[in-house]
Parts: C-alpha cells; sequence; structure tokens
C-alpha cells in the first residue's frame, strides 16, 4: 500500500516537472530577443510590464517575458545565469506553491524572478529569511539586480525607527526575517495613530527555508508582552477606600446583574479620600476602574462560594461544576481586587499586549511562496495547513554523495570513542568533516574530546550568525572540522577548497537522529551539491532518545547475546529502516500536535480579526459618532432587557434598579426617574432613555466643540478596546491552559474551549460598550486629550510618557453657586458645565 502510495506520488511530481519543462522552454524562446537589448531598453522593459499589468493583463500572461528579463539582468549584473532548474523552481514560486531544492541548487537566485514579477503590481512582496545575515546578505547582492531593473529594496531590521520601517514596507520588495515581520503586525494593531503604522496590506511572501519558519518554528507564537503601568498600590488604596462605603447611600448593587456602582455621594467621597477634584476626568480612568473592581470584589464576589483562599492563592470556583480551576485567574484587574480584599499579596498585572503564531500570520498573506531542501516529507501539512504543494525540482548535476548505513554502538561512551576516532582519521587525511549535533551539549562533549586528542575545530552553537555563516562556508576547506548544531548554518553554502574533491568531498557526520527525518536531510545534504562528491554517516547508540523511545530493548538483546563489545558497531540497513518508522511516528505526532494547536489558535484568530479590523475602523475615520451612539442604544437595549424580562409581569420588573443603572452608565442624576417608565413597555422605555441619554450627548457636544467631542471619543474608544482586549487575550490563554480537563468529564475540550471563548467575547464586547458609553457621557474633559498606549510592552517602541495637565484649584463646594455663574474651582467654565455637572451626577 505504502509502495503504491509513494508511486502515486511519485507520478504526480513527474507529471509536475514535465509541465514546467515546457513552461521553462516559453521562458528560454525569449532569450535572444533579451541579449539584443542594451541595458537602457532591458530596464525599461520593467515600465513596460507595469502599464501592461495596470490595463488588465494578468501576471501569468507576463511570466514568461518577465523571467527572460531577469535570466538576462541576472547575466549581466550578477554574472549568474538560471540553470533550467532554478527557473522550474521560480515557476512553482509563481503559484504560491513549495519549490523543494536541494542545498547548493541556488535557491537566492530562484527567488528573483517571481519575486520581480509580482513586484510589478506595486503592492510589495516580502522575502523572509531565517536570521539577519542572510536578510542582509541577500538584499545587498540581490538588490543589485533589482535595483538595475528600476525597482526599489528595502530591508526590515530590529531596532529601526518607525520611519525607517515605513521606508522599507513601501519599497518594491522588502527584505527581512519571519520574527521582524510578525512583531511588525502585531505592533501596527497597537499604535494610537494611523500614521504610526509601518506595514502595507500582505500582499506576497516568499519564504526561504521554508520548512524551518513554518512547521518548525509554528508552535512557538510571536507575543508582546509588557506590564500594565499602573503599580499594586492602586489596588490597596482602591480596596482600604471601598470597605468604609456603605450600601444605598454611596453604592447601589444590583443583584440581578450582580452590577455595582457608586452614587453621586459615593463619587464624592472618592475625590475628597484621593485628593481629586474630579473623578470622571479623563486622566483618572484608571482610578475608577480600580474602585468599581475593589467594589466588585467586596459585594458580589463571595469567599467560598465564588473562589477559595488555597496556599495564600486565590482559586476561582467555576459556579457550574464547583471545581476549583486552578490557575485560572479574574480579568481585567478583579482577581487582583480580590488578592487586596482578602489581605494577600497582590500579582502584578503583566500581560501579554500582542500575540500571534506563525501559521496564522502567513495565511494573511494573499499568496504565500516558500523553499527548502527538505518539504516533501512534511507535504500533509503544508497543503493541509497553508494549501500550498510541494514539487521536488531535479538538481543541476546528478548527487553522487555517498550516504552510509547508520552504525549502532551498544553505549553512549562507545558511540562517542568511534566518533571521535573517525573524526581524528579525516583530519589527518585533510578530508573536510562537518559533524551535525542534535544539542548544543553534545557539540560541547565532542569539542572537549577533540581537545583531548588534539585536533583543531570550530564549534558553532547558532549563537552568532555572522560568525555562523564565515564558519559554515569556510567548512569545506582541507583538513576543516567544524561541529556544528544541526540547524546552524542553515542557508550558507559549504564550498569545496582546493584538492578536496579528490579526497572525496565533503563528509558530514551525524552523532544522532533527530526525531524529524527532514532535519536529517537536511545535514546530509550540506554534502555533494551541485555534482560534488561527498560522504555522510550516522552515528547511533542504543542510549540515544529516538533509540531509547522506540523498541531499542530487542537491538540491545540482540547484541548482549552475540557478545559485542561497546565500541563495536552494528552496520545495518534493517536497523536504518526501524530508525526512520520512528521518525515517522513522531513526525506524526508533531504534526497532530501543532494541528491542534492551530486549531485554538484559529478561536483566537477570528477574535483578533474582529478586534483588529474595528481599532483600524477607530484609527481610519474621522467621525466616530455613528458608532458611539449605536454603542449606547445596545447598552440601554441590553440594561431595558435585563431589567424587564419577557417572563415577568409587570409589576415585577425591578424599574428602580434600572433607574439607579442609568444614572450610573449614562444619565446624569435629575433626567430619569422610576415614575417615567412606569406604564410603559420595554420597546417604550427604551425610546424614552435613548431621547434623554441623546439630548445629554448633543448639549455635551455643544459645550466641547464637534472636533473635540471627535477626538475625546477616538481616545476613549481607543484606550477601552485595548485594554479589554489585553485582558481578554490572559483569560483566553488561561482557559486554554486548563481547558484539557474538561476531557476528564467526557467533553470535547476544543468544542468547549470555542464555546466558553465565544462568551468570553460577547461578555467583552458588551464591556467596551458599557465602558465606551460611560465614558463618552460622564467624563468630563478640559484642554487634556491625549492618545496613549494601555501599556508598554517589550515589542513596543516609542515612550509612554503623558504631558503635564494644566493646575486646577481643588474643590469644596462651601456657598451656594448659580448654574450660570463662573465654577470656583478656576476652570473658567460655567459652573453648571463644570462641578455642577459633577454634582448632577
Amino acid at each position: 500500500m505504502i509502495g503504491l502510495l509513494k508511486k502515486v506520488i511519485g507520478d504526480t511530481n513527474q507529471r509536475n516537472v514535465k509541465k514546467l519543462q515546457k513552461k521553462v522552454e516559453e521562458v528560454e524562446s525569449y532569450a535572444d530577443e533579451m541579449q539584443k537589448l542594451t541595458d537602457e531598453e532591458l530596464k525599461g522593459k520593467t515600465e513596460v510590464f507595469k502599464e501592461r499589468y495596470q490595463n488588465g493583463e494578468k501576471l501569468d500572461q507576463l511570466q514568461p517575458e518577465a523571467y527572460a528579463v531577469v535570466r538576462e539582468a541576472a547575466t549581466r549584473v550578477l554574472g549568474l545565469t538560471p540553470f533550467r532548474v532554478q527557473i522550474m523552481g521560480a515557476l512553482v514560486l509563481h503559484d504560491g506553491d513549495i519549490a523543494e531544492m536541494k542545498t547548493g541548487e541556488g535557491k537566492t537566485l530562484v527567488a528573483t524572478m517571481p519575486v520581480y514579477l509580482n513586484a510589478l503590481t506595486g503592492k510589495g512582496v516580502h522575502v523572509v529569511t531565517v536570521n539577519d545575515y542572510l536578510a542582509r546578505r541577500d538584499s545587498e547582492q540581490m538588490g543589485e539586480l533589482y535595483r538595475f531593473l528600476g525597482l526599489t529594496v528595502g530591508i526590515n531590521e530590529k531596532g529601526m525607527s518607525k520611519e525607517e520601517k515605513q521606508e522599507a514596507y513601501q519599497a518594491d520588495i522588502t527584505y527581512g526575517t519571519n520574527n521582524e515581520f510578525g512583531f511588525d503586525y502585531l505592533r501596527d494593531n497597537m499604535v494610537i495613530y494611523k500614521e504610526q503604522m509601518v506595514q502595507r496590506p500582505l500582499h506576497f511572501a516568499v519564504v526561504d527555508e521554508v520548512d524551518s519558519i513554518l512547521i518548525d518554528e509554528a508552535r512557538t507564537p510571536l507575543i508582546i508582552s509588557g506590564s500594565v503601568d499602573q503599580s499594586t498600590k492602586l489596588y490597596m488604596a482602591a480596596d482600604a477606600f471601598v470597605r468604609h462605603l456603605k450600601l444605598e447611600e454611596d453604592y447601589t448593587y444590583d443583584e440581578k446583574t450582580k452590577n455595582v456602582q457608586l452614587t453621586e455621594e459615593g463619587v464624592n467621597k472618592a475625590e475628597q479620600a484621593f485628593k481629586i477634584d474630579n473623578l470622571f476626568d479623563q486622566k483618572h480612568v484608571h482610578l475608577i476602574h480600580h474602585i468599581n473592581q475593589a467594589l466588585k470584589a467586596h459585594v458580589s464576589m463571595h469567599r467560598d462560594d465564588d473562589y477559595v483562599i488555597e496556599d495564600g492563592q486565590v482559586v476561582i470556583v467555576d459556579q457550574f461544576t464547583g471545581r476549583l480551576m486552578k490557575g485560572r485567574r479574574y480579568s481585567d484587574g478583579l482577581h487582583q481586587a480580590i488578592e487586596a480584599k482578602e489581605g494577600l499579596e497582590v500579582q502584578k498585572e503583566s500581560m501579554t499586549l500582542a500575540s500571534i503564531t506563525f501559521q496564522n500570520y502567513f495565511r494573511m498573506y494573499q499568496k504565500l511562496a516558500g523553499m527548502t531542501g527538505t518539504a516533501k516529507t512534511e507535504e500533509e501539512e503544508f497543503r493541509n495547513i497553508y494549501g500550498m504543494n510541494v514539487t521536488a525540482i531535479p538538481t543541476n548535476k546528478p548527487i553522487v554523495r555517498d550516504d552510509k548505513a547508520d552504525l549502532i554502538y551498544k553505549s553512549r561512551d562507545g558511540k562517542y570513542r568511534a566518533v571521535t576516532r573517525k573524526i581524528e582519521e579525516l583530519y589527518n587525511s585533510g578530508q573536510p568533516v562537518l559533524v551535525g549535533t542534535v544539542s548544543v551539549e553534545t557539540s560541547e562533549l565532542v569539542s572537549n574530546m577533540l581537545k583531548k586528542r588534539k585536533v583543531p575545530h570550530n564549534v558553532l552553537n547558532a549563537k552568532n550568525h555572522e560568525n555562523e555563516a564565515k564558519i559554515i562556508e569556510g567548512a569545506g576547506q582541507k583538513g576543516a572540522v567544524t561541529i556544528a548544531t544541526n540547524m546552524a548554518g542553515r542557508g550558507t553554502d559549504i564550498k569545496l577548497g582546493e584538492g578536496v574533491r579528490e579526497l572525496g568531498g565533503l563528509f558530514v557526520l551525524g552523532t544522532e537522529r533527530h526525531e524529524s527525518r527532514r532535519i536529517d536531510n537536511q545535514l546530509r545534504g550540506r554534502s555533494g551539491r551541485q555534482g560534488d562528491p561527498g560522504a555522510s554517516q550516522f552515528y547511533l547508540s542504543m542510549d540515544d532518545e529516538l533509540m531509547r523511545r522506540f523498541g531499542s530493548e530487542n537491538m540491545r538483546g540482540m547484541m548482549e547475546r552475540l557478545g559485542m563489545e561497546e565500541d563495536e558497531p552494528i552496520e545495518s540497513k534493517l536497523v536504518s529502516r526501524a530508525v526512520e518508522q520512528a521518525q515517522k511516528r513522531v513526525e506524526g505526532h508533531n504534526f497532530d500536535a501543532r494541528k491542534q494547536i492551530l486549531q485554538y489558535d484559529d478561536v483566537m484568530r477570528e477574535q483578533r480579526d474582529i478586534i483588529y479590523a474595528q481599532r483600524m475602523e477607530v484609527l481610519g475615520t474621522d467621525n466616530l459618532q455613528d458608532i458611539v451612539k449605536n454603542m449606547i442604544k445596545s447598552v440601554v437595549e441590553r440594561a431595558v432587557a435585563v431589567h424587564t424580562p419577557e417572563s415577568t409581569v409587570p409589576e415585577e420588573w425591578d424599574l428602580t434598579a434600572l433607574e439607579n443603572y442609568l444614572k450610573g452608565t449614562v444619565l446624569s442624576e435629575e433626567t430619569i426617574s422610576e415614575k417615567d417608565l412606569l406604564g410603559k413597555d420595554p420597546e417604550e422605555m427604551t425610546e424614552l432613555i435613548l431621547e434623554k441619554v441623546y439630548a445629554l450627548y448633543e448639549e455635551k457636544e455643544e459645550e466641547m466643540s464637534p472636533e473635540m467631542m471627535r477626538e475625546f471619543e477616538k481616545v476613549i474608544m481607543l484606550r477601552v478596546v485595548d485594554r479589554k482586549w489585553m485582558n481578554h487575550i490572559d483569560q483566553m490563554d488561561q482557559l486554554r491552559q486548563g481547558i484539557h480537563l474538561r476531557a476528564y468529564g467526557q467533553n470535547d475540550p476544543l468544542r468547549e474551549y470555542k464555546f466558553e471563548g465565544f462568551n468570553m467575547f460577547e461578555e467583552m464586547i458588551h464591556s467596551i460598550e458599557e465602558e465606551v458609553a460611560t465614558y463618552v457621557m460622564k467624563a468630563q474633559v478640559q484642554s487634556n486629550l491625549e492618545r496613549k498606549e494601555v501599556a508598554e510592552g517589550k515589542a513596543v517602541h516609542g515612550n509612554n510618557t503623558e504631558r503635564e495637565e494644566s493646575k486646577r484649584r481643588p474643590f469644596r463646594k462651601t456657598e451656594n453657586v448659580g448654574r450660570n455663574q463662573p465654577c470656583p474651582c478656576g476652570s473658567g467654565k460655567k459652573y453648571k458645565h463644570c462641578h455642577g455637572r459633577q454634582e448632577a451626577q
């Protein structure tokens, strides 16, 4: 069956290669025509192609001629003429697929053709590499070619200013690492002015070493983390304050909604306690939030019911099952408020400000392509997750490398003694050797053993990319001994020194099999490039992790029975096949793990898309009035629905609680009373309330000026959305960590995560609407409007400082002040528009 499957896959690849050969002939048919052009005429082709594209011609139609232009330009500028197999690889990339091309086949040059063709659209092309050194090297070398053809080239590096990054992204072609592209996307969705964004919409990316980036690193998310700029002291202060407040006098509590709100008297007490003149001033947003959470902790959260204290920690109790939810924390600062209430140490709010996996970042590109020497073993994953097929491109010259059978030793010590003997033997003969290790620890062990034998060597632990590339480049010289972790030096060719061919080329010695066949193949592929001679062999022992995990006991028993010595190896193709089967099982397991991570991350992706789209709308819209009014409408409709349930008769409706709620959120003290609502059905109530709220809204806008009101709404919206979203990421992360326990209750953890995640997201949206509505209707603004990042993250550039506020005199009302008289606080406003309004609240 497996043999049949291999045959089918092999036949498919052969058919694809045949189709590509026909297209290559079409590209090469333009060769004579291109050779006759002068440099200026060749350069001029770029403008001609751009014009044809603008006039409706498709890139596929331009492809043969455009590739021929790049082929000729590469010959003139770089002195390199792409081989037929390189053009084949370039054709695969333009189709948004993966070209598997062996080491030394010139992948860097392959990318120039599809990159040039897709850059003609003017939408930008990203060339993604695994490290900064390769990004800079390729941008400089290939940049000559692109600039010759009239295209601009940028490089996106860590530590650049926003302006430098914007310039890099505005270029036709931008080089950079996967990390930097991903972080820029996250940072762009944290900016507070649209002009601060650096990326354009994601159009086309060519990913070098695509298996490393999209598979090996797929499980590690990019995270921008930081601590919220609020110290834990504020939790303690808010807690101390609310302990003295009295129900009904200072705050109201609605049992149905668990909503706790300060009354006008409560607001006055807060202003006195914290020595401020206006609690609803925009600069006190944090304080209101902390007081509200402290109130909630004291009034609506009950010990041994909602939570328990265990080992000095607040542990949440699941309201449905009664189980303890260890590791979970309440969001939005409520957990810290409960810690303060219970006299425990208040944990500092450190949170994830933004995060994304490479899987989800790269799937956002309109078109994605990749190149690597090893992708065929992971073709199923590329197809399922990224919709990319893998085409194995034939080598330009046949591979003549001698891949020897694995040597298996009884013990680890016996294996490493044999390894160092072999290295010494190769060193003495002058044949260069590249020693591949799975870990840094192993590379240091081999290095120490070689030092004792006085064998000079270089060790590569992938810590310094620039030195790494230089060492790898020199690894093919006569007598060179290079020890490297398997991933070190990817993307750099090992060229053979003088006289090395005659000695048998580069010898690749693997000290252990990796759990992925692909990594082993990469190591082998370092030798025998472009038809060079070479050899490869793996040294294994029964103590190796892979051998221990997959039934080495039988083999160990056989070695014991045969009376084999520690330094005596078994050389057997049968063993090599058994190892390969073990690797396949591990690969299958890892694929399942990555697939599951993606399924969970897709829940966050959908939510992230909604929030980021909403944020973009806020940043890009000058007038948010309609959005704000819709939010207010939602808040009012929900409040009315909660307090006038269909299942009860009107006499049982809790209109007092509804009145208190409205006064605490969107209306002032004297604007509505229970009497106004009596005898009305829910629709009429909603209509009446909205009429009053919108009237207050118009009055506020008139008082502030429309321009100031619009910016004020934007400031509020950005702050609230960002803070709530960061808390939500945190909450989803905690949910995710504990969700696997649901499996014990015969529940599907993923289904539960989707269901609960959806409910939490809905709650967050409602919470955003309520907070925006309250601040827009209640907050007092003088001239201190300033957009400000909610929290400073490790990856966020730019300062986080606030401007000094203009000082106002503390206000204490000691005499009757007329509503139209100047306010005694010195603001210059009428009393009714300043502290008179606060009094009314």
